[in-house]
């Protein structure tokens, strides 16, 4: 009798995960299709300091370097721009910081920009560990460099390259603060999207009893097959945002945000913890435009948040040369 029983559970748990294993081979072309986000177009600044770092998979970075040479500097930010957009985009968002007297180190993510290709990758706009790594890879370079090493240093980011500055900054302790407009993570867009569309791919009379937890778990094993067909490591943000809890954090979010919905802002914040983690809603926002709709509004916004960042002794030399 016994075994009879064992069997039949045994027999549930396989038929379970053919299930999951069903509904995750349906979603994949979804997930990994990409986006098609309209980012505006960005010249070269001239007169400028073009910069270069090594990153992981022996990929070089490129970027530039904003620096104050007549007065002393208030801090150093550091820019991640969104997937399809460049380092050139930095002053669209920062202006206000620049005006304000911090530095900004802009950045492009690798396969993308002016920045390394790596052979076999493909980037979308799910995160993963090579641009974390490439934050990383920022943070480091910033750190030395002998005329901005001792500058309190802060992160911002945008869509993508928000999730990224969240990821880093909690394995970094050289990072006092970071500022994003329109993060997010893999997990809760994901789920978003699926409990918002999933009628259009699956019977309602299917999905309806499904319990909640078995979406996940599908949705999980989603992003573990894609790991094995893209070469790339998903990052679970959720696991590192507890990591920002003792450090100052700006969530910025659209009400007319359609790709990244306001509630997902809401949720990274939660993660954080409200005594740290302030989100800001722009009215009338759409994806990563709300300069474009406050610009006077967001310059103050930013500039007060990174003004927590210490300012260096005037007493100190105004500039060291970069070796």
């Amino acid at each position: 009798m016994g075994g009879w029983i064992v069997g039949i559970l045994v027999g549930l748990v396989v038929l379970d995960l053919l299930i999951h294993a069903v509904f995750a081979v349906m979603v994949i072309p979804i997930f990994e299709r990409k986006i098609p986000f309209a980012v505006e177009g960005h010249p070269p600044v001239p007169d400028v300091e073009r910069i270069s770092f090594p990153s992981t998979n022996s990929v070089t970075l490129r970027g530039c370097l904003y620096r104050h040479e007549t007065r002393p500097p208030r801090g150093l930010v550091i820019f991640c721009p969104e997937l399809e957009g460049n380092h050139w985009s930095a002053l669209s968002y920062c202006q206000g910081l620049w005006d304000a007297g911090f530095d900004i180190l802009a950045f492009d993510f690798r396969n993308q920009g002016e920045s390394d290709h790596l052979a076999g990758y493909e980037p979308l706009h799910w995160l993963t560990e090579f641009e974390v790594a490439d934050v990383l890879a920022a943070i480091r370079y910033a750190k030395d460099r002998p005329d901005v090493r001792d500058l309190s240093l802060g992160l911002m980011g945008i869509s993508r390259g928000g999730g990224a500055a969240l990821a880093a900054a909690s394995r970094s302790r050289d990072v006092r603060c970071i500022a994003c407009e329109g993060a997010f993570s893999t997990a809760g867009l994901l789920l978003h999207f699926t409990l918002r569309w999933a009628s259009l791919y699956i019977p309602s009379w299917v999905l309806k009893p499904v319990p909640f937890w078995h979406i996940r778990i599908t949705l999980a094993i989603t992003q573990w097959l894609s790991q094995k067909r893209r070469g790339c490591r998903y990052t679970n943000l959720e696991r590192w945002l507890p990591g920002l809890k003792d450090r100052p954090v700006l969530m910025i979010a659209g009400s007319r945000d359609t790709y990244v919905h306001p509630e997902i802002s809401s949720m990274l914040c939660n993660r954080i913890g409200h005594d740290h983690a302030t989100l800001w809603m722009v009215e009338g926002a759409k994806h990563n435009v709300a300069r474009q709709v406050d610009s006077e509004a967001y310059d103050n916004r930013l500039v007060d948040f990174f003004s927590r960042l210490p300012v260096p002794s005037t007493s100190e030399k105004l500039r060291q040369p970069a070796v």
